[in-house]
């Protein structure tokens, strides 16, 4: 047998080979970004239905600008969620899965990072919008620890108690 078909002696509780291994993680990696491109659809349709509102004329330039800054962002976003099937693409039946992982792991992150800023931005807009700008501040600043909660905190914590045990 050879090391690629070897049984993964690297995760307790789990005999499989590198192959095997490999298609869990593209598997594990799809279901997120199925996750992540609902919810920035979701959004970036948000967005886009707001200049054919009466009162996206009142909006002032620091909104006006914050709004173009948000569509960017959920365009780039979903830009970077079609990036690991293109890759996929391209690597497809080249034996190379181990790679694709890598690529959609790094792509998972940086989409991780950019939902993060779209739902902070987005709530602070709102918030500026409807109630005003101290207002908008403060939610912004709240969105962000909640975000950084929900992305850094919990999962190294989740990390942290599975490595002591």
């Amino acid at each position: 047998m050879s090391d690629h078909d070897s049984p993964d002696e690297g995760t307790p509780g789990r005999r499989e080979t590198a192959d095997e291994r490999a298609d869990r993680n593209w598997n594990d990696l799809l279901q997120e970004f199925r996750v992540l491109q609902t919810g920035v659809q979701i959004l970036a349709g948000f967005l886009l239905t707001l200049p054919f509102q009466s009162a996206f004329g009142d909006l002032d330039s620091t909104q006006r600008g914050l709004y173009l800054a948000l569509v960017l962002l959920a365009f780039l976003t979903t830009t970077l969620l079609i990036l690991p099937i293109a890759v996929h693409r391209r690597l497809f039946r080249m034996q190379r899965k181990d790679q694709l992982v890598r690529v959609g792991h790094i792509v998972a992150r940086c989409v991780l990072v950019a939902v993060s800023l779209l739902i902070v931005g987005l709530a602070s807009f709102v918030v500026d919008v409807v109630v005003g700008r101290p207002a908008a501040a403060m939610v912004a600043l709240c969105m962000a620890v909640a975000v950084i909660t929900a992305t850094l905190v919990v999962p190294a914590l989740a990390e942290r108690r599975v490595s002591s045990h």
